[in-house]
């Protein structure tokens, strides 16, 4: 016990030892980081005592005490001193600074602060950069200076509620700074940035660390009212130093030049410079110089009318005083003019000694208030108690936009104005104040904010733009597009996968994202459902190698690229696939409104992003992705819906057309490899392909009548079974108008056909039958059995010794069935031979097959070819199942057999844990020494295995029931191969660990894969008819593709289908019921009759949708 607590003893001093090292590493590096600060900041430090009168010579004009001077200012010979008035720039001197780091505020739990003691002269642009580089502080769209409420006047309820509510949600709408007094006083709270002078900051020689506080720990208390706490709502303090103390007026200057420098930098987006807005609130007659001062300079304010003396004033100033105009170029010689200024100086003056009584100086108060209401188109007054804090940040906005129009410097005053509003991602205010018909835009004027607007993410800019003259044919070439897909966050899934591609090419090109590495990409995300994107606008073949198209780009790359002067040809699907890409939602969405093809549009978006989803590690992502995908199949199923109900034929011939946009993919194509099961569930797809299924007999035939007639032929001939007047592939490519004239001139015997009957009856009967591919199928199904059947009797009864005995005229006929199996399947691989398990599984079935006729021709290996014969039958007997997932109560089950598959696998993983610890316990016990491997295999794991299924040797287990067999215990025999004896000593810990045993497995574990295959068939059974109908697809394709004559027979056609492509070269006709290809006028009438089906969609959508608001407004005013 001793040793056991000395290592515990040991091993809690190591941890506390790697914590303190730990705090210690960094501890060392946050501070060498910031070591550099004490050599470019300064502080002032008071170093001449100025007497101040009032104190009686106790304390510095500063704030200080004698003791704390170096030198006290000089007197002349009558004893009076020369220096009357204490001045910062003479009377202090700069040195570097010793408080800064992070500040830590007692009880509130959130983000340390930063702070920094600085002198009043220091550079703002020292002061910007290190806020934003090295603090982190976001670039800001807009800085709103807040100043006034000085001291100790209460600040009203109102202006509170303005303050945490308008102010706080424009700052967050606009991503905004917040520059406050950063004190506990009359402002309250706010998330802002604080500049407080630095000597009336109350305990701020907690601060003082000439090495950096990270964190210092500051306590805000109850203090008095002289003294102030610093707030700790603010994410950053800078804490003004003009060497006095107490006092305040040091940091006003240095603010000032703060937001001036400020107001000449770029926003984030770099597109315009940062809008700079005071606010104030009450205040003294002092902020008249402020306010002065700053309107010289066009910064804009807004005024909150009823909160204090300042701002009361001004409020009154703008609405009372006469609109004549005061110039100060008004000729003195016209009496009517200086009567008025002197009636305009005589109110001023009144209201001032309403508002400022104690005021002496009141003609200079007098010529400041006259000169800020000759800058009054920069003020914006705000009632608050009579709009409310509910529309405080659009009132905050609009001063901002009204005072933008006074400074702009371009031409259009206008550009700027959108742009703010562009920055703000304020929508509203752009409506209302820049797009309600007083102003009309042009192309140009919309260009650089339609940019902005892409790469920012605002969807409803890029919708207001495109309503109001931007027209996007005129906007997208290739150049801006491959700037659009520079401007890809790093950090997003489609950069890292742009950059892997742009790695395969050449250093020589640099490392921008061109269009042939998108193409890439896309070629990666949708593989070969269609051909590469851009390949026709970079003049390559698709059919080109990428090692040769990769030399080919870089050489144009090189050298002067035309083609990015280009108009891009499908823009609104080029935007489309860009949004898709970067998982936005809103934007992808609106081009997925303004773009063709609505429903294949939809299904290469849930394919593209599916695929993203599968190379996303974040999780967060990743369900946004498959949450997009999912709501693109949603929507191709409406849409698609809309088709149906308005015109099948039409809705089939959209569901087969080849997209020149998507590079000739299908909707059919591109469901399939978006695994849309939903998509296909949908009744019209179901009914082209039972149209496809049956071919050109009705649908309505039943089954018995196919069957006769497979064995009859010439009952094609009678009345037996019906077929159809038009063929599938005329009504497609046609209107329904020709569709219809062809159905009268079958009718009718003296009109004349179109030439696509050229076949007698008899022969065009004969194909319309056997060329359907539910005949094919039934062929393959009857054949199929006949093969396993033959199969079998030659693994049992005629399965010959090796030659010369062998093999059989019977296994040699086998032999040739297996042959027209292998040239089927590659006749699919030279094809579209789509990779599932069930192919899979025929490939495993015809190798077996092979090794085993190859080991049945000798010998020596004739048994192992027979053992691989018989597992071979098995994998070909297992291939049934592919072939009834065509029936609708089969199909569904064969997909819930399936998925339970998976459980199976994690129910054999915890059964192996316990077969193994079990087992080899269980051996080690019972027999002391067995080193035969067969034996030890058997025990371990076979026995094991039977005890679940109840077979339990109790007479070689239990010691009371031991059976006396021969046996040994001498090691030597036991290696010889005799029997060891089994031991007893711990008989009773076996008993025990195989009640455990078959505790655990057979009611445990038996039960979970229960609950597991429970949990399966309830959530698969649900939506087993979409499964199903997506699988039967599959299953129809494939035997639509087939040749109309089963194994062995299908050798027969092979040779015809080859003379047919190869010598005669006839295409197949057959192809064109899954690919049509439209051109010109049907084309342009297929996109246009879509396009009014997909509007028709939204529109009832949108209605829906404000009726439900209307319903849900109703119930709660009744509430």
């Amino acid at each position: 016990m001793l040793a056991v607590k000395l290592f515990v003893l040991k091993s809690v001093t190591v941890l506390f030892r790697i914590r303190c090292v730990l705090y210690l590493v960094n501890y060392i590096s946050s501070f060498s980081s910031q070591s550099w600060i004490p050599n470019v900041f300064k502080k002032r430090v008071c170093t001449t005592f100025v007497e101040d009168s009032i104190s009686n010579g106790a304390l510095c004009q500063c704030g200080g005490e004698r003791e704390a001077h170096d030198s006290v200012a000089t007197g002349d010979y009558f004893g009076e001193a020369i220096v009357t008035q204490w001045d910062s720039r003479q009377h202090s001197s700069e040195c570097p600074t010793d408080a800064y780091g992070e500040l830590e505020f007692a009880g509130a739990a959130r983000k340390h602060s930063h702070f920094l003691r600085l002198s009043c002269d220091t550079s703002p642009q020292t002061v910007y950069t290190l806020m934003t580089a090295r603090w982190g502080l976001p670039l800001p769209n807009l800085v709103v200076s807040v100043v006034g409420g000085e001291g100790n006047e209460k600040v009203k309820t109102w202006v509170r509620d303005v303050l945490r509510n308008g102010l706080v949600r424009a700052a967050q709408s606009t991503g905004a700074w917040i520059l406050t007094g950063g004190l506990r006083e009359g402002l309250g709270r706010l998330i802002a940035v604080g500049l407080a002078p630095w000597g009336l900051v109350h305990n701020r020689k907690k601060l003082v660390n000439a090495q950096g506080s990270f964190p210092a720990r500051y306590y805000v208390q109850n203090t008095s009212r002289d003294s102030y706490c610093l707030d700790n709502n603010c994410q950053a303090f800078l804490l003004v130093d003009d060497g006095t103390i107490g006092r305040r007026g040091g940091e006003t200057v240095f603010r000032g030049r703060l937001e001036d420098y400020i107001s000449h930098q770029r926003t984030g987006s770099g597109s315009i410079e940062i809008p700079v807005l005071c606010m104030l609130i009450s205040g003294d007659a002092n902020m008249l110089e402020r306010l002065d001062v700053s309107l010289g300079k066009a910064t804009p304010w807004l005024v909150l009318a009823g909160s204090g003396s300042a701002a009361d004033f001004i409020s009154e100033l703008l609405d009372n005083l006469s609109s004549v105009s005061l110039t100060s170029t008004s000729p003195p010689a016209e009496e009517g003019a200086e009567g008025l200024i002197a009636s305009l100086r005589d109110m001023v003056r009144d209201k001032l000694q309403r508002y400022f009584p104690a005021e002496i100086e009141l003609e200079k108060l007098v010529d400041r208030a006259l000169s800020i209401y000759q800058k009054r188109e920069f003020i914006t007054v705000f009632h608050g108690e009579q709009e409310g804090s509910d529309d405080f940040d659009i009132v905050l906005l609009k001063a901002l936009v009204r005072a933008s129009k006074r400074v702009s410097s371009e031409a259009n005053e206008c550009t700027d104005e959108l742009k703010l509003a562009v920055a703000w991602n304020r929508v509203d205010i752009a409506k209302t104040e820049l797009f309600n018909g007083d102003i009309q835009w042009k192309y140009e004027d919309l260009e650089d904010s339609m940019t902005d607007a892409l790469i920012n993410n605002k969807p409803q800019f890029v919708r207001l733009f495109c309503e109001n003259g931007l027209n996007i044919l005129n906007y997208l070439t290739y150049r801006r597009l491959e700037g659009l897909y520079r401007s890809l966050s790093d950090s997003s899934l489609a950069y890292v996968l742009l950059q892997r591609r742009l790695s395969e090419r050449l250093v020589l090109t640099g490392s921008q994202p061109n269009l042939h590495a998108v193409s890439r990409l896309l070629w990666d995300l949708l593989g070969d459902v269609c051909q590469p994107f851009y390949y026709k606008t970079l003049d390559l073949n698709p059919s080109t190698s990428t090692r040769k198209a990769l030399r080919q780009v870089n050489k144009m790359l090189l050298g002067e690229c035309k083609y990015r002067d280009q108009r891009c040809l499908s823009p609104w699907a080029a935007l489309f696939i860009w949004a898709v890409l970067q998982n936005r939602c809103e934007m992808a969405v609106y081009f997925w409104e303004m773009a063709g093809e609505s429903v294949l549009s939809a299904l290469g978006g849930c394919k593209m992003l599916r695929e993203l989803s599968k190379l996303e590690s974040e999780t967060e992502s990743k369900l946004a992705m498959k949450e997009l995908a999912q709501k693109f199949e949603d929507l191709a199923h409406d849409v698609f819906g809309e088709c149906y109900q308005s015109s099948e034929s039409r809705s089939f011939t959209l569901l087969i057309r080849k997209s020149p946009v998507w590079g000739g993919a299908t909707c059919l194509q591109m469901a399939t490899a978006a695994d849309a099961r939903k998509f296909f569930s949908h009744d019209g797809v179901q009914s082209l392909l039972s149209q496809i299924w049956w071919g050109d007999m009705e649908r309505s035939t039943e089954v018995w009548k196919l069957l006769l007639t497979f064995f009859m032929p010439p009952l094609l001939y009678s009345d037996l079974i019906s077929f159809k007047s038009v063929s599938l592939f005329f009504v497609w490519g046609h209107s329904e108008e020709e569709a219809e004239e062809f159905r009268s001139l079958k009718e009718n015997p003296k009109g004349s056909l179109p030439s696509n009957s050229k076949r007698p009856f008899i022969v065009s009967r004969w194909r319309q039958f056997w060329f359907s591919p539910v005949t094919s199928f039934l062929g393959n199904v009857l054949m199929y059995f006949l093969f396993l059947y033959l199969f079998a009797y030659v693994l049992l009864v005629d399965f010959k010794p090796p030659p010369p005995d062998g093999p059989s005229t019977l296994e040699v006929v086998l032999y040739f069935w297996v042959f027209t199996f292998v040239c089927e399947e590659i006749r699919q691989r030279m094809r579209s031979y789509i990779e599932d398990v069930w192919n899979k599984c025929d490939l495993t079935a015809i190798t077996l097959f092979i090794l085993a006729v190859c080991c049945r021709m000798f010998p020596w290996s004739y048994l192992v070819g027979r053992a691989v014969m018989a597992i071979d039958f098995m994998v070909f007997t297992l291939r049934l199942i592919h072939i009834f997932a065509v029936h609708k109560q089969l199909g569904p089950k064969i997909i819930i057999v399936g998925k339970m598959m998976k459980d199976v696998f994690f129910f054999l993983f915890f059964l192996a844990v316990w077969l193994l610890a079990y087992g080899v316990a269980n051996q080690a016990l019972l027999y002391a020494y067995d080193p035969r491997p067969d034996w030890i295999f058997r025990r371990v794991f076979y026995r094991p295995y039977l005890h679940i299924f109840g077979q339990i040797p109790i007479h070689e287990m239990d010691a009371d029931k031991l059976v006396e067999i021969p046996c040994t215990n001498n090691a030597t025999l036991v290696e010889a191969g005799a029997e060891p004896c089994m031991s007893t000593y711990a008989n009773w810990l076996v008993v025990i660990l195989l009640a455990i045993y078959l505790l655990f497995t057979n009611i445990v574990l038996v039960n979970l894969l229960i609950a597991m295959f429970s949990h399966t068939f309830s959530k698969v059974q649900e939506h087993s008819d979409t499964y199903w109908k997506f699988q039967r697809y599959n299953l129809i394709k494939e035997y639509h593709s087939r040749p109309c004559l089963a194994p062995p027979f299908i050798i027969i056609s092979h040779l015809h289908l080859f003379i047919k492509r190869c010598f005669r070269q006839i295409p197949s006709v057959k192809s064109k019921h899954f690919v049509l290809e439209l051109l010109g006028k049907k084309a342009s009438c297929l996109d246009a009759w879509e396009a009014i089906q997909k509007e028709n969609l939204l529109s009832a959508q949108n209605k829906r949708k404000r009726e439900s608001d209307t319903v849900r407004i109703k119930s709660t005013s009744v509430k």
